[in-house]
């Protein structure tokens, strides 16, 4: 892990190369596509659940109004989808435990 606390592609390409042997190029190559078919099944309206770790879910938004805090005047907020992660009950106790 980096020193900002941020746990990155290069990171992860890393714990690849170290652990499984494979070259640094054949690790960040692994690493994306990972993330691509995550990315593209999100895209296609999928959730993507990955077992003991969490799940991504898309939602969508109903319009709704909201208030401008500057000036205080209601505006609508239009209608869109929104990603979230739900940690797994596995990934929570491990993060509580730590």
């Amino acid at each position: 892990m980096t020193v900002s606390g941020t746990l990155t592609r290069a990171d992860l390409a890393e714990s690849v190369n170290r652990h499984i042997g494979l070259s640094r190029a054949e690790s960040a190559a692994i690493i994306e596509s990972i993330l691509d078919h995550m990315s593209a099944a999100l895209e296609r309206g999928e959730n993507v659940k990955i077992s003991s770790f969490g799940t991504f879910v898309l939602r969508d938004k109903t319009q709704r109004m909201g208030r401008n805090p500057k000036t205080g005047v209601e505006v609508p907020i239009e209608p869109r989808r929104v990603l979230t992660f739900r940690a797994s009950q596995t990934m929570r106790d491990r993060v509580a435990a730590s």
